[in-house]
């Protein structure tokens, strides 16, 4: 089962609490609890494809990390993304490729 999240809360959750109760309970919450649908590891290669073709860099970290918390190797993350340089561009790959070397540098 996909760990609870308060991010949304954490983050904004005084600024814009409707956007964090969306985020943390519907989002990751129901959405991402659906495990009999997509497993937690399909849910974050597919979040990950997205960030990455929709050029979303600043959300990529954490997602990675949740990605490699939900069992995403070093060897499938280097794939997905040298597998999308090819459909969303070459540019995208290499700044998704600097981020995931931090985050599986281990």
């Amino acid at each position: 089962m996909a760990k609870k999240q308060t991010a949304g809360r954490d983050n904004l959750g005084e600024f814009a609490p409707k956007f964090a109760e969306l985020n943390d309970d519907v989002l990751f919450g129901q959405v991402w609890s659906r495990e009999e649908q997509l497993s937690a590891h399909q849910r974050s290669l597919i979040t990950i494809s997205a960030l990455i073709s929709g050029g979303n860099f600043e959300q990529l970290p954490a997602h990675m990390k949740i990605g490699k918390g939900n069992g995403i190797t070093k060897g499938e993350i280097a794939e997905v993304i040298t597998h999308l340089a090819f459909y969303v561009g070459w540019p995208k790959a290499w700044s998704a490729f600097g981020i995931a070397k931090e985050v599986f540098k281990d």
